[in-house]
């Protein structure tokens, strides 16, 4: 037993008609266990009900029944820790907000095995993360592509994965990026009007709306559709225009894989940079100056940087937003554009 964690509890007066409900409302909030982690927990037997194991998840159970549930220690991630640097935005014993450098992927893949956010979170954090699903990892609950830089939280609890899900499920979430984009999008464009999926909102905000999915031939890009895939919105407004370049802020409604990149190459203005979604478009140097063509022909990646982040803590429900600032690389485009 000595690798179990036994949690006691009693159910408290008026529980609902439902054993998992009952369990979810009176169980310690320091065990940190999720409803799902709950129902695995109850499914594999390691709950008791007045000493009786109990596996039904729709049983009734009374006020005064006396819970115990035996928690297996957090079974160490297959995934190896790497003593990466993290900008730690934010950290407490829930979770982990941090400002990820663009060329960092965040979750290790076939192609990305090692040197990932995860690899790095698993080493910054040791022992203080208690478990996601029954794993000594940290609980990913959105990302951002390996070449764009900002913004992302991740969960270092059971409970705190669950709660986070729900917000970036429900898209309660906030999220505003800043990017770079060829041409400026403008609701007097007579060419914007056509698009498909564009409009304007009040305060010249452009909005894309289509569904997203893979692409039919091929599989690593994404792809706008109005028959199949998923739905997608984003919104954005230009924060400062140039002769055929503007900053936008783009916020997301919904959270598709490539979701901003995808919808402003649809729109027409490509994110500078970008070298699946971008094209061969370039800026003109007679327009601005060849320090600004230069730096635009030879930007590394996309132009686009997770600028903002709010969400409401899943322990405490103290409502939390984080800004960072612009990168270096973006900085320096940016002040050419103006130069």
């Amino acid at each position: 037993m000595a690798d179990l964690s036994i949690i006691r509890f009693t159910i408290a007066e008026d529980p609902p008609a439902r054993l998992d409900k009952a369990l979810a409302r009176d169980v310690p909030e320091e065990a940190a266990l999720s409803r799902s982690r709950i129902a695995k927990l109850l499914a594999e037997g390691a709950v008791t009900v007045d000493g009786a194991v109990a596996t039904d998840a729709k049983a009734a159970v009374a006020a005064g029944a006396v819970v115990e549930i035996a928690v297996p220690q957090a079974a160490e991630s297959h995934m190896e820790p790497e003593a990466i640097p993290l900008e730690v935005v934010w950290e407490d014993d829930d979770l982990i907000v941090i400002d990820k450098p663009a060329g960092m992927v965040v979750h290790p893949a076939p192609g990305s095995p090692d040197g990932t956010l995860v690899n790095a979170l698993i080493h910054h954090c040791g022992d203080s993360l208690s478990g996601v699903g029954g794993a000594k990892r940290p609980g990913i609950v959105h990302r951002i592509d390996k070449d764009t830089s900002g913004l992302l939280v991740v969960a270092k609890t059971d409970r705190a994965h669950q709660g986070l899900a729900i917000q970036f499920e429900k898209h309660s979430a906030e999220r505003h990026y800043f990017a770079l984009c060829h041409g400026v999008p403008d609701p007097n464009d007579p060419r914007l009007r056509g698009v498909k999926g564009a409009s304007f909102e009040t305060g010249s905000v452009l909005k894309i709306q289509t569904l997203l999915g893979r692409h039919r031939t091929d599989r690593q890009r994404q792809a706008v559709s109005f028959e199949q895939g998923r739905h997608a919105v984003t919104r954005a407004k230009v924060i400062e225009a140039f002769a055929g370049a503007a900053l936008v802020e783009c916020r997301l409604e919904t959270g598709r894989t490539h979701q901003i990149r995808v919808h402003m190459a649809h729109a027409g203005h490509a994110l500078i940079g970008d070298p699946v979604y971008g094209g061969r478009r370039k800026l003109s140097e007679k327009t601005h100056g060849a320090r600004a063509v230069t730096l635009a022909a030879n930007f590394g990646r996309q132009a686009l940087h997770a600028a903002s982040l709010g969400f409401t803590h899943p322990a405490t429900g103290e409502k939390l937003r984080f800004d960072s600032p612009m990168p270096p690389d973006m900085a320096e485009l940016l002040s050419a554009l103006r130069g």
